[in-house]
């Protein structure tokens, strides 16, 4: 079974022209790559109902990094009940954990159509009784942990920016839910397994996906090829250090080259952080201008935010 998984991922990886992963991740783990602003939440809900349509797998738990994010989500939820109820005829039961509302879990655990708990990083890493609730034995819930309960469904597990989400300690607390199988959705994933779809910000942009509050005007700039490939997502402004700027470019590392989006400083190489591609040679940081959102190089190309330079080659 796990060879049949491998055997079809990588030919999802192949059709996507993706890097072909050398091993399969766990039992099971899938990154997918979305641009910030082009419907994360709504494409992870709608992957809820379309496995439910196909498979029958209705128990789902996603994971947030924040409280505010996971109201947003539960928001994303409700607005979008009627859109999916028109699509396939059936709402999903979603809400979020509360160690004082344990009914919900056997709610979640013994409904036969689309179940959802929203839980946030905070609920693993509190301290104090109510955040153990989740790991005793409860007089309430008939003497069972409701950590047992909701790990006998075997939910899959959404992770909602796991680049901030995946401390060590909710990575082995995440794994006591006996997941069947784990999807990362991020537009900046700091690992990747077994990545199977990604929306990059050209991507995005092509498809016309990108919000117009998140990306102003983007300008696609010397698409000959010979130019070195740069999106400029915007200016990070701090009272604690200088105007950093969010950059992506292509970078060469032991399994080919791949962009990669950081953030970068006056005086950064953009030759040494590629690993020495040559199409960057005269890139150093020289200007990042907080006011005007733009960043200049010491070669005289300047990019304003949501600029693109250098089309796919």
């Amino acid at each position: 079974m796990p060879d049949e998984v491998f055997d079809n991922i990588k030919k999802v990886q192949a059709r996507g022209g993706l890097k072909i992963s050398p091993k399969l991740e766990g039992e099971y783990n899938l990154t997918v790559e979305m641009e910030t602003g082009t419907g994360k939440t709504y494409v992870y809900i709608k992957t809820m109902f379309e496995l439910f349509e196909r498979y029958g797998w209705g128990k789902y738990i996603v994971v947030v990094p924040s409280i505010a994010i996971r109201e947003g989500v539960k928001k994303s939820f409700e607005i979008t009940e009627e859109h999916f109820m028109e699509q396939y005829g059936r709402k999903a039961r979603y809400f979020i954990y509360n160690s004082r509302q344990l009914h919900k879990i056997d709610q979640f655990a013994g409904d036969p159509g689309i179940n959802v708990m929203i839980i946030n990083t905070q609920a693993f890493n509190a301290r104090g009784k109510d955040a153990r609730r989740i790991y005793m034995e409860l007089d309430e819930f008939q003497s069972r942990m409701p950590i047992d309960v909701i790990a006998q469904t075997n939910p899959i597990l959404i992770i909602d920016e796991p680049q901030s989400v995946e401390g060590a300690k909710t990575v082995e607390a995440l794994k006591l839910f006996k997941p069947l199988f784990t999807v990362r959705y991020s537009a900046t994933h700091r690992q990747e397994y077994n990545k199977v779809y990604r929306l990059d910000a050209l991507d995005a942009y092509n498809k016309k996906l990108v919000k117009k509050i998140n990306v102003k005007g983007v300008t696609v700039k010397g698409t000959t090829g010979t130019d070195g490939y740069l999106y400029l997502e915007g200016i990070d402004l701090s009272q604690k250090h200088y105007p950093l700027a969010r950059l992506e470019f292509e970078k060469r590392n032991r399994s080919g080259i791949r962009r990669e989006l950081r953030r970068v400083s006056v005086n950064d190489n953009l030759y040494e952080l590629s690993g020495g591609l040559e199409q960057y040679k005269g890139y150093v940081v020289s200007e990042i201008n907080g006011a005007k959102n733009t960043i200049k190089f010491t070669n005289g190309v300047s990019l304003s935010a949501g600029d693109v330079q250098g089309g796919r080659q």
